[in-house]
């Protein structure tokens, strides 16, 4: 049962990624429209003060600011076409209906049971109005909720076909068909439920918010303690999307979640700060800079003649997260052979995001310095405070040099450089860790002598037991993600020594080999190699 619950998990964090990781990208262009609307920067570049460039800025920011008041539909298509097994673009597509026979199913039935509130008394209410349709205020949630049904009744029903007069009504009809009813139903249901669940939210809100500097702890540590299991992303798109991570009125309009309330604030042009709610997305801190302590560390406490070797692994590592803030390399390099470093790892995440809260920093770079420089730098020091994320982030940065090197020589632990003679220097994997202590060397395979002439595609699927093992391929922005027939055909040392894998997570029959910003090329080449280039 647990691993069942770990596996739909899994396949829920791979199948957000959709609408999440389209979000940032709206939140850049929303940030770039700001730019032409920016009176100081105007006042700065007089050339921008003019009808053209200031019309653009407003068009850009003002059409994808919309974005953030349709986040349920989002959520929903994009959850849909996530999960969907097969024929992604039909799920989507039946996932847009289900919404819209949802919202309007709602509001006939609250309207029946005379329960909706007068359009001018909305506030407060528990209720909004979501593509024009009155219904109770659930948010994303409801994109979500919509988005699983929809997935599962599609993976059931969409290849069931019929024959002679029927046969029109076979696959994505008929998932349509067995929706409606579902989905008029569940309207029905959640009009009693969801006031309930609402409060529930509220109270959780209001505990973490009572909270305070702990909560934010918790949270900072949690996201990054979830690393190994894929789930991190199940912590933080709560409270980037829904009134976890605050409410606030902008622009009159109220919104939820830190994320939407910073990219409405950004484009408004009368916030004269943003809002505080922008902690929850200061995750980046030790991406940027405590990581990189981190790597100095391991390099100052490298055997001497291993420093070179330490030197040409690490910096590139550490280039990718202070730019990308794809940190799960590093992590890797010392989570499971010196698991103390990743739990302090953790605990000044927690420490560093606290700091940030205390300080009033209204700055955020979630993915690495690119997106720093992108959200923050054009909207100023005033309504950003940005200089205080930098002045945190260094003083991460020394905070993690410091005490990495005092636990690694003071306990001696087998981080790179500092492997036992013979032993093979590489960023570790949980199997390498597992061998090491059955005193196993894992190094030696059978396939990695005849992957020389192979495509990389036809390497990783040979690695993973070969193209009858994989029953399933996605893949995340770091990892490609597989569901296996049996795990134990992979090959791990061909994985990481000839397609360039710095780690590989198991997880019942999911498995999650971790390449970084490579990853697509890597899944194409996979789904080329299985002949699903052309398909869904």
């Amino acid at each position: 049962m647990n691993q069942k619950i770990m596996d739909g998990l899994q396949k829920f964090s791979k199948g957000m990624f959709i609408p999440v990781l389209i979000l940032p990208i709206a939140g850049i262009l929303i940030a770039i429209g700001n730019v032409f609307t920016n009176a100081k920067l105007i006042e700065a570049l007089p050339f921008l003060n003019n009808p053209v460039t200031t019309g653009f800025g407003k068009i850009l920011s003002g059409s994808l600011v919309s974005i953030l008041t349709n986040l349920g539909i989002i959520f929903c298509v994009g959850l849909a076409v996530g999960l969907a097994e097969k024929k992604k673009s039909e799920a989507g597509f039946t996932a847009l209906l289900a919404f819209l026979v949802f919202i309007n199913a709602m509001n006939k039935f609250m309207d029946l049971r005379g329960i909706l509130v007068a359009s001018d008394a909305l506030r407060g209410s528990g209720q909004s109005v979501v593509m024009g349709v009155q219904i109770l205020d659930m948010g994303v949630f409801l994109g979500i909720i919509l988005g699983i049904v929809t997935a599962m009744v599609h993976n059931k029903y969409c290849e069931t076909e019929f024959k002679n007069a029927f046969q029109i009504y076979g696959g994505s009809r008929l998932v349509f068909i067995i929706l409606i009813p579902i989905i008029i139903l569940l309207a029905i249901v959640l009009t009693y439920v969801w006031p309930f669940v609402q409060m529930g939210i509220s109270s959780l809100g209001g505990f973490i918010q009572n909270a305070g500097n702990f909560g934010i702890f918790l949270y900072g540590a949690l996201e990054r303690l979830l690393i190994p299991t894929g789930l991190h992303h199940l912590v933080y798109t709560p409270f980037l999307y829904s009134q976890l991570g605050g409410i606030a009125e902008v622009g009159g309009q109220v919104l939820e979640g830190s994320r939407n309330i910073y990219f409405a604030e950004i484009a408004d042009t009368a916030v004269k700060v943003l809002s505080p709610s922008v902690v929850w997305d200061a995750r980046g801190l030790s991406k940027m800079f405590g990581l990189i302590g981190a790597c100095l560390a391991m390099y100052q406490t490298a055997r001497p003649e291993n420093k070179n070797k330490v030197k040409a692994i690490l910096i590139p590592a550490a280039f990718t997260a202070f730019i990308a803030g794809v940190t799960e390399p590093i992590e890797f390099s010392f989570m499971f052979i010196a698991p103390v470093l990743f739990l302090l790892h953790a605990g000044i995440t927690g420490l560093g995001m606290v700091a940030f809260n205390v300080f009033g920093c209204r700055a955020i770079g979630p993915n690495g310095f690119i997106d720093f420089v992108l959200y923050n730098l054009p909207l100023g020091i005033e309504k950003t405070r940005w200089p205080i994320y930098i002045v945190i982030g260094i003083a991460e940065f020394f905070i993690y040099y410091f005490v990495f090197k005092f636990v690694i020589t003071k306990f001696n632990l087998k981080t790179l450089g500092r492997e036992v003679e013979g032993q093979e220097m590489k960023l570790y994997s949980k199997k390498d860790y597992n061998e090491k202590k059955l005193g196993g060397s894992g190094s030696t395979s059978d396939l990695a002598a005849k992957v020389e002439t192979m495509e990389e595609g036809a390497v990783v699927v040979e690695a993973l037991g070969g193209a009858e093992n994989i029953l399933k391929v996605d893949n995340c922005y770091t990892r490609l993600r597989v569901v296996l027939k049996n795990t134990e055909l992979v090959d791990e040392v061909v994985l990481k020594n000839k397609t360039g894998a710095t780690a590989i997570v198991k997880k019942g029959e999911n498995v999650q080999v971790v390449y970084g910003l490579k990853v697509s090329g890597v899944r194409k080449a996979v789904d080329k190699e299985l002949g699903r280039d052309n398909k869904e």
